[in-house]
């Protein structure tokens, strides 16, 4: 009988002080009462570019077939999949509405990849607003910001 897919809540974050193009990127994977956390930091960046750069670590970290809850303070991030935003830009030979390039396309195409591989439902909530696990995940993201590693 085949195994049923793990059922996994993410949440992400993203950090970026946008006076020095410093960020930090933090994640919190939820599996049956376990957690599994990681950060990042890359310099010369976006705060977009980190909240899909948690994403595209978290999902990544998870090694097989995931029925996925990502929970979110972008609505960049969440939007772009359930708005058909991604769609359209892949429509439109990734371009946005204005005809400019869409910013981030190897984190987006990465993205795709991933959501192709589980399944994912987009949540979003308010940042700074109480919600443990992302107040969690953006002070993982800033911790990774201010180490600078």
């Amino acid at each position: 009988m085949p195994r049923m897919p793990k059922d996994v809540h993410v949440y992400t974050d993203g950090s970026c002080d946008t006076t020095t193009g410093n960020g930090g990127w933090g994640y919190i994977i939820n599996y049956r009462g376990q957690q599994k956390t990681a950060s990042g930091y890359e310099a010369n960046t976006t705060n977009n570019r980190m909240e899909l750069t948690a994403a595209v670590q978290a999902l990544s970290n998870l090694r097989e077939h995931c029925i996925v809850t990502l929970v979110t303070d972008s609505e960049y991030l969440k939007r772009a999949f359930t708005d058909g935003w991604l769609d359209s830009w892949q429509q439109n030979g990734w371009r946005t509405s204005k005809r400019q390039p869409v910013k981030n396309q190897d984190l987006w195409r990465k993205l795709i990849e991933l959501s192709e591989f589980h399944q994912i439902t987009w949540s979003w909530v308010r940042g700074h607003a109480g919600h443990k696990a992302n107040e969690r995940a953006d002070k993982l993201a800033l911790e990774a910001r201010k180490r600078g590693h």
